[in-house]
């Protein structure tokens, strides 16, 4: 089935309350049917949000980069699915991963995988005592979420090419750090412009502050979504 390009773009709500979250989807209107919600929002009232962003016929992402032991990751995941989302993070280790598939059943959710923060660089993986570097590390939790039926990688855009091939056809990539051209890459280290993101294999990119920051939302929207479009024409 092919996916209307603005299916492809994930708006993040990264925004302090629901108040502003829903003036941000108020303004952003038909330009944009897929949001994410992460810590920020969830924990201002976010999860009623969410399910009501669900229930007017937007997706949602909840990006809550579970990891804890199994069995509190796969309950999680269950009340997760039963809201109705879209998709959720976990943290790319093989025990959760395998707790989170357990957790999604049968329900329409999918999950996805987090290798490494796209905020990290191989200094920040030397810091957290790693013995791996960046692109290993992301190679080895790519190839055992594949093993374990995860639905999804989030990447960063730079590692789109190379994980596409193990994703295949079985995992979708979703890439936060897309700046469109001249952007300030603010905390993300790892970044590309949306149109090359999808020509080098991303399937959905995550896009905040370049849209909720705009001084019109909707047009940067409705910008990065044409970019998307030509990309998959392409």
């Amino acid at each position: 089935m092919t996916l209307d390009p603005r299916d492809r773009m994930i708006v993040a709500l990264d925004l302090p309350g629901v108040e502003q979250a829903q003036a941000m989807v108020s303004q952003l209107g038909e330009a944009v049917t897929f949001y994410k919600v992460g810590y920020q929002l969830t924990y201002a009232g976010g999860l009623d949000f969410a399910k009501r962003l669900i229930g007017s016929g937007k997706k949602v992402f909840m990006d809550l980069k579970l990891h804890d032991i199994g069995n509190t990751v796969s309950r999680g995941v269950e009340s997760i699915a039963g809201m109705g989302a879209t998709f959720l993070t976990v943290h790319a280790y093989p025990q959760t991963m395998r707790a989170a598939v357990e957790g999604r059943g049968t329900s329409g959710l999918r999950i996805l995988a987090v290798t490494v923060l796209t905020s990290y660089d191989e200094a920040d993986m030397k810091d957290a005592g790693y013995a791996y570097g960046v692109k290993d590390l992301i190679s080895l939790r790519a190839r055992q979420a594949h093993e374990i039926g995860i639905d999804g990688l989030v990447c960063s855009p730079e590692e789109a090419a190379t994980l596409r091939p193990i994703a295949a056809d079985k995992m979708v990539l979703v890439t936060p750090g897309v700046r469109p051209a001249g952007a300030d890459a603010g905390d993300q280290k790892r970044i590309m412009t949306p149109g090359r993101a999808i020509r080098e294999g991303a399937d959905y990119l995550v896009v905040g502050r370049p849209i909720t920051a705009a001084s019109d939302p909707k047009a940067a929207a409705e910008a990065i979504v044409a970019e998307i479009t030509e990309a998959k024409s392409q």
